[in-house]
């Protein structure tokens, strides 16, 4: 999934000035994959619904923007740079990813201390920032751990996707599908975030939906 996805990661950390290490916290997270915590956080960067929609995603019956992988990393690097600002260092910031801003504070202030790594603080996060660094080394340097992987073994974005601004609700994403010549399983393969089986669009939103070509 890092090939796949790690050029648009990328981008969007470098227009936000965040550090690129931070990729390795969205494989610590969620391996770059769909998935849902045991808490109910889900997507890439494994945001609870609160917290997205407070960072501008949205999540509703049709449409869940976790599992856009551009608009997600957006949204989660609005709240890395929130972040930044409060604690002050990118290790820090890494720490209250992990286990939350208001518990992150708490520790700090009960300890009289600023860093994370002067602080007592639960087996997982105390691990988490030596995870993201471990997770890199694997990711850079494959062979050296015994990981061999041919370019067919890795997920290629497809060369040809075409973008489908839509401004009005979609009945059946089965129908629209096939009548821009694709199937209903490419059309949820390219864009995980519609989460139903139609589209309901309010006067003034925009979505656009990336279908494959040739």
């Amino acid at each position: 999934m890092a090939h796949k996805h790690f050029p648009k990661v990328e981008k969007i950390l470098s227009e936000n000035g965040i550090p690129e290490d931070f990729k390795y916290l969205a494989i610590a997270e969620s391996g770059l994959r769909i998935v849902t915590s045991s808490a109910g956080a889900k997507g890439y960067w494994q945001f609870m619904k609160p917290s997205a929609i407070e960072m501008g995603l949205e999540v509703s019956e049709d449409v869940d923007e976790r599992l856009h992988i551009d608009k997600s990393t957006k949204a989660a690097c609005n709240y890395i740079k929130q972040l930044y600002k409060r604690f002050g260092s990118w290790t820090n910031v890494a720490g209250a990813y992990n286990i939350g801003p208001t518990a992150f504070a708490r520790n700090l202030a009960e300890q009289k201390e600023s860093s994370y790594y002067d602080i007592n603080i639960n087996e997982e996060t105390s691990r988490y920032l030596f995870r993201i660094i471990a997770i890199k080394e694997i990711v850079k340097n494959p062979n050296d751990f015994g990981y061999y992987l041919e370019d067919t073994d890795k997920y290629i974005p497809h060369p040809n996707l075409k973008a489908i601004n839509i401004t009005e609700s979609i009945s059946s994403l089965a129908d629209f599908a096939h009548t821009h010549g694709t199937t209903y399983r490419l059309l949820k393969y390219y864009n995980p975030w519609l989460i139903n089986n139609k589209l309901n669009v309010t006067i003034g939103k925009e979505y656009t939906i990336m279908i494959p070509e040739g």
